[in-house]
């Protein structure tokens, strides 16, 4: 049966070696639960797999595509690209062009020394438990 299959499946897939490569898949997929597109008839997976492909219940190409993507190991995922913001220079035109809110002008940071920092944590007390979180 198995060779009577193989001669109708070299009509789908002219590669002997491409045919082995595509009904192994098929035979594995089946294995690991696929449903089946024809009846069994107590055969094994390869049989089945060479069966369905020269039935053309399943195309060589869609077997092909799975092949390669089972077999890939980084997929790329297309994502769109991060939008590219314009840089604000700090010439006086592109002052202009800028909103008076987006300018740093009025803006002041306050300055600390690491010292400092450390001096208000040292005094900092852990908070005091009220009567409700005593209970």
């Amino acid at each position: 049966m198995a060779r009577v299959t193989v001669e109708d499946c070299i009509d789908k897939v002219e590669n002997r070696f491409e045919l082995v490569l595509l009904a192994s898949h098929r035979a594995r997929l089946l294995a690991a639960g696929a449903p089946l597109t024809i009846d069994r008839d107590r055969d094994k997976n390869p049989v089945c797999a060479l069966r369905e492909i020269g039935d053309a219940t399943i195309t060589a190409d869609d077997l092909k595509e799975q092949l390669i993507h089972s077999m890939q190991k980084y997929v790329e995922v297309d994502e769109p690209e991060a939008e590219t913001v314009p840089l604000l220079s700090s010439s006086p035109a592109a002052a202009a062009v800028a909103p008076q809110s987006a300018t740093d002008e009025g803006v002041q940071f306050d300055r600390m020394s690491e010292e400092d920092l450390l001096r208000g944590l040292e005094n900092l007390a852990p908070p005091t438990e009220t009567d409700e979180e005593a209970e």
